[in-house]
């Protein structure tokens, strides 16, 4: 009889449980939804983009896929292959807690136990515009994994950063990662290690190259190149079947066009080198060898939304477990303490949605994303089960509010 009674109950609640997670579907307004086409379409007519293309699954189903607009040859297509630059970032995250699972390190042990020319770091004190000269001081600690991890370290960002680091690292020859010519991770984060922090560690938040460091950690903590280790650990297992550093041959065909903005006259045209110091869209097919694990990467939106959901799923995917729910809560969760950092705080290669922020931009409280620099942005929201994409292959984007038109639409048509 118990045994009945018992039986009975896991069917009320399997059955309870399957409602509940069908009604939530049930609730995504397919009417609101279609606003989404109306505001790309809009964007598209006024000429301030090319093409665009976005995903959205709630639940782990997919309820939105679709691409407008067109790329220099064919229209833009939902199976684009596209430069993910910065969103590299949050795989590089995932590769380094896949280790921090495994033992290979601790959060808080200085970088320099795995990569010996980060010892003794020292911190930019003076520095002359005239010829890039500078003076140190000694840094207070040594730089560690977690401080990497979080954008505190001190380091600077190769082109996109300070004035004065921008010059300390062009004279050093340290560039961003969309690199025109062969380069080695280890020859690049050893050199890079021998140059001031712009800031004294731990002290504030800084977006940096930390993650380049974080990957050179990663081949030196496994024995494998960031590469292998990324199809091997993640993209294998996950069935990422379009996401590399280095794009085939056979499908450079599918690869997205990249357009950039006239700064005077905002009219968008296709991009050609030259058009940001320094960085190359070429950096897919050019076999420069180089696995910037802070900007190196393409993928699709269905490889990216796979990743993301393993996250939101706490970091398994179709039964395959690639890192552990304490590691997923880790990197999603606030790691700067009172660091100042917008209305939000930022986790382990995230920013994290606080209150503050959550009153502002209508998102649950966690709601983790990041973006990347030719004109995507993603999030995940772990409250609503919302994975979330947009990407414009375009640099500078100057109608950038898209992605919060964009997220104001999903967020009144998931209830």
């Amino acid at each position: 009889m118990k045994r009945i009674i018992y039986v009975s109950l896991f069917v009320v609640l399997f059955i309870s449980n399957s409602v509940a997670a069908q009604s939530r579907i049930q609730q995504v307004s397919t009417v609101e939804l279609s606003k989404i086409d109306n505001l790309f379409k809009q964007y598209i007519s006024k000429g301030w983009i090319k093409g665009i293309t976005a995903n959205i699954a709630v639940d782990g189903k997919t309820v939105y896929n679709k691409a407008f607009g067109n790329n220099l040859n064919r229209p833009f297509k939902t199976d684009d292959i596209l430069r993910i630059a910065s969103q590299t970032k949050a795989v590089t995250c995932t590769a380094v807690m896949i280790l921090f699972d495994e033992g290979k390190f601790k959060l808080d042990d200085p970088i320099s136990k795995y990569i010996q020319a980060f010892k003794n770091p020292k911190v930019l004190d003076k520095f002359n515009p005239a010829d890039s000269s500078y003076t140190t001081k000694p840094a207070n600690h040594e730089v560690t994994i977690r401080e990497l991890l979080t954008h505190t370290s001190g380091l600077g960002y190769a082109q996109i950063g300070s004035p004065e680091m921008n010059a300390i690292y062009a004279k050093a020859g340290i560039e961003a990662g969309f690199v025109t010519h062969k380069k080695l991770l280890e020859t690049e984060i050893n050199k890079l290690a021998k140059l001031p922090l712009a800031t004294q560690p731990g002290e504030r938040w800084q977006y940096s190259l930390g993650m380049d460091v974080l990957g050179r950690l990663v081949e030196v903590t496994s024995g494998l190149d960031l590469n292998n280790f990324f199809k091997e650990r993640i993209f294998q297992p996950l069935g990422m079947n379009d996401t590399y550093f280095a794009l085939p041959k056979e499908k450079v065909s599918r690869l997205a066009t990249v357009y950039t903005e006239d700064p005077k006259s905002h009219i968008v045209k296709p991009w050609k080198d030259g058009t940001f110091p320094g960085a190359t869209i070429n950096y897919p097919t050019n076999g420069n060898g180089y696995f910037a694990g802070g900007a190196g990467l393409v993928s699709t939106s269905k490889d990216y939304g796979i990743f993301l959901q393993m996250l939101l799923n706490g970091g398994i995917y179709k039964g395959k477990r690639i890192l552990s729910e304490e590691s997923v809560s880790l990197m999603t969760s606030n790691q700067i303490g009172s660091i100042a950092f917008t209305d939000n705080t930022f986790g382990l290669g995230f920013e994290v949605v606080t209150e503050k922020g959550s009153k502002k931009s209508g998102q649950s409280i966690g709601t983790y994303s990041w973006g990347g620099f030719f004109g995507s942005n993603y999030w995940v929201d772990p409250k609503k089960k919302i994975v979330a994409q947009i990407y414009v292959q375009q640099w500078p984007f100057s109608h950038g509010e898209i992605a919060d038109k964009f997220k104001s639409i999903i967020y009144n048509a998931v209830k």
